[in-house]
């Protein structure tokens, strides 16, 4: 391999996955160089192709979802019910390094794709294997998306509401799907290496739920010590109004987040331009913060309204205070710090730009981010690389085993 070989060059993956979590694992084996194969079923394609046409969401001619999640990989349409489509299965895990699934247990059990079938016959190979809620227990074959297995089911969606009597909030579409898509990038990664030492290849499980969990520690480890947790109270009830949401002059919302009271109430204080606020009684130290907060943040409420977020900006910044403004879609697509850090990067074979993965290895560099593929775009050009005849290639796409052009 050459010095200057992506990081993966010449790792090999099979992402037999859909939606998001399991695919965007591959996707980032795939920024850094893997030879990343997309197999999905050869008359259309998986469903989340075709998000981007559903009611409610960002209308566009273009596959924005795919257009992240499925970025430089190889697409190979085929059927793995088919006979001869598993034997096709058969030939390229003989060079495999990795495959990924999400596929519902029983269907891996039908379709004879399970850890327990390639484990004797690929002893090298990763097995990604992940599931909404885990394989033991009674509903480890149940089905679940984000939204319900990592952010309901979680206590996460509970606790984002403005008081008991709001609905909880609903989520954004693969808001979960995507940390829990890191982490499941972590556990092959980690398999990997333990390949690399011992030899062997072995199975990593990953789901929502355990995701959503881990997402939810903090609260979710309170209740595990007998901590009860109490629904947030409306904003009008906070104990600390040097912490949560404010409002502008030009009615953009920002957060304050100032954790260090001792030295960041005279900044603030001043900042807001009240320093008489600093030695007033009522504020004097955190308890009387504390006891007075409903106050002090009418206090803040009306400073905050005397200026744009713009003025708040600059002064929040001059004075090292820490906050952040609360986006749009469109301000987060257009921030110039996330293009400065590399975080929104240009792709190399359209006009572009996309999202990178959430992290660099310094001196190691990202492969150039290339479109998705097609539906079975490249079915002929994997199988011929896995010793399948042109005459072959097309008795299979005769049959309706593959798909593509």
């Amino acid at each position: 391999m050459a010095a200057d070989a992506p990081l993966f060059a010449g790792l090999k993956v099979i992402d037999c996955a859909s939606y998001i979590a399991a695919p965007t694992a591959a996707t980032v084996l795939a920024d850094f160089g893997a030879e990343v194969i997309k197999i999905e079923a050869p008359n259309e394609g998986e469903p989340w192709r075709y998000a981007h046409t559903r009611p409610g969401l960002p209308n566009s001619p273009h596959n924005y979802p795919y257009m992240t999640d499925n970025r430089n990989k190889k697409g190979l349409a085929i059927d793995l019910k088919a006979p001869a489509g598993k034997e096709a299965l058969d030939r390229l895990l003989a060079t495999t390094d990795v495959f990924i699934t999400n596929l519902p247990l029983p269907v891996r059990e039908r379709l004879g794709v399970r850890y327990a079938d390639f484990a004797e016959k690929y002893p090298r190979l990763i097995y990604g294997s992940f599931t909404a809620y885990g394989e033991e227990g009674e509903e480890s074959g149940k089905t679940g998306f984000d939204l319900t297995a990592y952010w309901a089911r979680s206590g996460l969606m509970d606790q984002v509401r403005a008081g008991a009597n709001v609905l909880p909030a609903g989520s954004v579409a693969g808001m979960g799907d995507h940390p829990t898509g890191m982490a499941f990038y972590a556990g092959i990664v980690t398999a990997l290496l333990r390949r690399e030492r011992t030899g062997k290849g072995g199975e990593v499980r990953a789901s929502l739920l355990a995701n959503g969990m881990w997402s939810n520690a903090f609260l979710v480890q309170a209740a595990l010590v007998g901590a009860p947790t109490p629904i947030r109270p409306p904003r009008e009830q906070t104990q600390r109004a040097l912490g949560g949401l404010y409002t502008a002059g030009d009615g953009r919302h920002f957060l304050l987040a100032l954790t260090s009271e001792v030295r960041q109430w005279p900044a603030i204080a001043k900042a807001v331009g009240h320093p008489e606020l600093i030695e007033d009684p009522r504020f004097i130290d955190m308890d009387a913060r504390r006891t007075n907060a409903r106050a002090l943040q009418m206090i803040f409420d009306a400073a905050f309204a005397q200026h744009p977020l713009s003025h708040w900006r600059r002064t929040l910044d001059a004075a090292g205070l820490t906050f952040g403004i609360v986006g749009t879609v469109e301000e987060a697509a257009a921030d110039e710090q996330a293009r400065a850090a590399g975080i929104i990067k240009p792709m190399a074979d359209s006009d572009f730009l996309t999202i990178d993965s959430p992290f660099t290895i310094t001196g190691e560099e990202k492969v150039p981010a290339l479109r998705h593929p097609e539906h079975g775009e490249h079915s002929r050009q994997i199988l011929r690389e896995v010793g399948y005849s042109e005459a072959e290639i097309e008795a299979l796409r005769g049959a309706g085993t593959i798909g593509g052009p």
